[in-house]
């Protein structure tokens, strides 16, 4: 059903009526210049504020500046918004928001029959579909005929909205770089939202382009006006989606790298240490450094952009010895990069914690898209018998929690940790309750305290842990590397029998950590049943989902979540023998089951996705279903 409207000269008789919705799905997608992000994440803000509940999946092509009107240049910002518990950024979409050819024809594939197609009609000129790829012009045909299609000239409709307006001295290019914040204001009216938050935005964003601000601000205006005084046809619709019922407290929306650089601000601060953040910059883990960057004010860090990845690995390493907690970031090439140096944190048993923003590989592979390949990198993959502790965050918010377990840990038991994240996690949001940092326990370090009788490798008798004295403290004059050190001294010991008790001794401190951290629970479901869903880091959305419907279906299916990959829980295993089936579905081709495999001879089955995409919950359903020969 192809409606194009192009008279804005009709004025709605009456008061629009509204269709209230529990949950809607929005995607913004156009070419990497038209600022779907951004569009996508004014929306966001203004749904957060009207109250609703929501998860948001970024997704934005590795070229810098691709192409325009290319298929490998989109970008789109998807949105999942409702009254209830919002979980993924949602499977089929009910809006997409398509800006050239190029985006509709990479994105019309998730759009439900009947969903609303609102498409720049501008933009469907020969050039642009050849480059698309279409060979006719999908708004002159039948091909969208199951769709409502609100075909807009948004170019021209912003052009007449700026140019109308006096004294104005923007060029023809500055106004048609305008035309998403029309696309916004028309969906902004379309949910009943308000259009202040992105106004103030604006303001601050170019204070010091007044001009700029003011036709941005103009065309959110005209969009938002467009859709209440178009009498548009009954089948395109509007809605309402009425605010969450959210836990009293105070929120914000929060990111999956926000998540983790306040974590890991907020686990030393409990811990009374300052830490150093040493880094070399690559996608998704970049941002990182910029928040690090960012806290002159009120916090104990201090940051170091690297020349490559191994000098950033070894100057935070080089800080921990100093008593500074070092931490540095990367993704799956950096941290190979990385390996020797960690294997060298190891061997010397310093805190160290790495954060692992996982994206599509193998090699440089897929900068901006998602992935779970690097478990096996996190747990096996560096030279020798070279123990560490693992962790995985499954949502931004959980990232926030995970960074402070991970500085406890490193903390306690003088260890490597690497906290596990990927693309979908550190570029997506959700609302985040703010917790009360002076409730929280700290767990105080000290490393200007010189044990009695002090040798470099003595032994913590409960944790294993070697002491942690910097240097320069008076009696504590002492020397590590990377050569084997006999137990307690640290003399360089080349004995066989030293170089296996240290090997044991490594071992043992890693597994003994199972015995402090809690007890694997059920994410969902049942201690017993028919089929079990084990999944690890940004799986926890479209799972715990998946589930939660099977489970009103009256399946015997239950929802296992693991955020400590290695130690796995002490209780996992006992978990895991109350269920005839498991099934893990992973981003990957497969690494948490054979880990499972291995540990607990469990025969585990895969549900595999390399696609550089999150699972769908349809996929898991439709798995889940399949093994228990649906039933």
């Amino acid at each position: 059903m192809n409606i194009p409207i192009q008279d804005s000269s009709l004025t709605r008789s009456s008061p629009v009526e509204r269709e209230i919705r529990e949950s809607a799905v929005v995607r913004f997608a156009g070419d990497s210049g038209d600022g779907m992000q951004l569009t996508g994440s004014q929306f966001t803000l203004a749904t957060a504020i009207a109250g609703n509940d929501l998860v948001t999946f970024p997704d934005f092509p590795a070229e810098i500046r691709a192409p325009i009107g290319t298929t490998f240049g989109v970008s789109t910002f998807q949105i999942n918004f409702g009254t209830r518990e919002i979980r993924t950024a949602g499977d089929a979409l009910d809006v997409l928001v398509a800006m050239n050819p190029a985006a509709l024809i990479t994105n019309l594939v998730d759009l439900r029959t009947d969903g609303l197609l609102i498409i720049d009609s501008s933009a469907f000129q020969e050039r642009n579909l050849k480059k698309a790829g279409y060979e006719e012009n999908p708004l002159e045909g039948d091909s969208l005929d199951k769709y409502r299609v609100l075909a807009l000239d948004i170019s021209k409709l912003t052009q007449t909205t700026i140019k109308s307006m006096e004294e104005i001295e923007a060029t023809n290019k500055e106004i048609l770089r305008t035309k998403n914040m029309w696309a916004l204001g028309l969906v902004l009216w379309l949910f009943d939202r308000e259009t202040a938050s992105t106004k103030s935005w604006l303001d601050g964003k170019f204070s010091k382009l007044p001009e700029i601000a003011r036709i941005n601000g103009a065309a959110l205006e005209a969009g938002f006006a467009f859709g209440e005084t178009i009498e548009l046809p009954q089948e395109i619709g509007a809605y309402t989606v009425p605010a969450a019922s959210l836990p009293a407290g105070e929120y914000r929306n929060i990111t999956g790298t926000e998540g983790v650089c306040w974590g890991l601000a907020t686990g030393v601060h409990l811990a009374n240490l300052p830490m150093m953040y040493c880094s070399y910059p690559i996608t998704p883990a970049s941002n990182m450094l910029h928040i690090f960057a960012s806290m002159t004010d009120g916090f104990d860090v201090e940051t170091f952009q690297a020349e490559d990845e191994i000098a950033a690995v070894t100057a935070a390493i080089g800080a921990s010895y100093a008593g500074v907690l070092g931490v540095t970031g990367s993704s799956g090439p950096g941290i190979a990069l990385k390996t020797e140096g960690i294997g060298l944190a190891v061997s010397v048993e310093l805190p160290l914690i790495i954060v692992n923003a996982q994206r599509g590989g193998p090699s440089t592979g897929l900068p901006t898209k998602t992935e779970q390949s690097d478990l096996y990198q996190a747990v096996f993959g560096r030279n020798a018998d070279t123990p560490l502790v693992v962790l995985a965050a499954h949502s931004p918010g959980d990232c926030f929690t995970m960074a402070i377990e991970a500085v406890r840990l490193a903390t306690k038991y003088m260890t490597p940790v690497m906290l596990l994240t990927d693309g979908y996690i550190s570029n997506s949001s959700e609302p985040w309750s703010i917790p009360d940092i002076a409730a929280m326990p700290t767990f105080e370090v000290h490393t200007d305290q010189v044990p009695e009788n002090y040798q470099p490798f003595m032994r913590d008798p409960e944790t294993l842990a070697r002491p942690w004295v910097a240097p320069g403290t008076p009696g504590g004059m002492h020397r590590i590397g990377g050569l084997e050190r006999a137990n307690g001294s640290g003399i360089v010991s080349y004995d066989p029998d030293n170089h296996q008790e240290m090997t044991n001794l490594r071992a043992r401190k890693i597994l003994s950590i199972a015995d402090d951290i809690p007890e694997q629970e059920i994410a969902r479901g049942d201690l017993q049943g028919d089929l079990v869903v084990v999944g690890w880091g940004s799986t926890f959305g479209p799972i715990n989902r998946a589930v939660s419907n099977l489970r009103d279906e009256g399946l015997s299916v239950s929802h296992i979540h693991l955020n400590n990959i290695w130690p796995l829980p002490r209780n996992l295993g006992q978990l895991l023998e109350g269920f005839e089936q498991v099934l893990v579905p992973e981003m990957n081709n497969g690494q948490l089951v054979t880990l499972l495999r291995a540990e607990y001879v469990v025969d585990a089955k895969s549900l595999p996705k390399t696609s550089g995409k999150p699972f769908k919950v349809v996929e898991i359903e439709d798995a889940v279903r399949a093994r228990l020969g649906g039933k």
